[in-house]
């Protein structure tokens, strides 16, 4: 009995370790992302607050693929100011609620906004038309003079659009939701989008 417990720990930290090492390995490029999603070169965050959250994030990972190794691909962690946004798929509402719970005993966790979705049956027009929403946003945020695009992060689902990020001031956030509004497939939008004076770090 010792020996197949000792095993199975043995297997969990490989397990996390694979996962840590694959995360950094996703996350890097040549202007570097702390895990948010966020370029540090626009992040408007101070690079301790960056860091608080990167810890955050990678420590609730783990833990999410401790429990159910599915969570690796099928769950998305972001943290922002100690704000943390879950999303993805799961089969069951106990998960998403299961989850949560763990989102809330995150040390450091400010709040939590869980926009994960229970999985429904498969349907490739479905995905293809949130694939589409998602794509031409994206491409709106990015042609906008007045938005810093790479601050946000976007994710639809059955024609359902989650935005979230970090905006540098109330009329940009505006630009946002406006950009959103002239997708036509575009159901309903959620938004989760801070501003620099509400990271209340910024300010320590």
């Amino acid at each position: 009995m010792f020996k197949i417990k000792k095993m199975n720990l043995k297997k969990n930290i490989i397990l996390l370790f694979l996962f840590i090492l694959l995360s950094s390995c996703v996350g890097s490029s040549t202007s570097g992302v702390f895990g948010t999603g966020v370029s540090i070169a626009l992040d408007p965050r101070t690079l301790g607050t960056q860091i608080d959250d990167s810890i955050m994030q990678k420590n609730l990972q783990g833990r999410l693929a401790l429990a159910e190794k599915k969570y690796i691909i099928r769950v998305s962690v972001k943290v922002l100011d100690g704000r943390i946004f879950l999303g993805g798929r799961v089969n069951e509402p106990e998960e998403k609620l299961k989850i949560t719970k763990m989102a809330w005993e995150t040390k450091g966790v400010r709040s939590v906004k869980n926009n994960i979705a229970i999985k429904e049956k498969f349907s490739f027009k479905k995905t293809a038309i949130d694939v589409l929403i998602t794509s031409q946003l994206r491409t709106a945020l990015i042609l906008n003079k007045n938005v810093k695009a790479a601050n946000y992060n976007i994710d639809t689902v059955n024609k359902k659009t989650y935005i979230f990020g970090i905006a540098y001031s109330e009329d940009e956030k505006k630009e946002i939701i406006q950009e959103a509004k002239q997708i036509v497939d575009l159901k309903e939008l959620v938004t989760s989008i801070l501003l620099v004076s509400d990271l209340s770090r910024q300010k320590e």
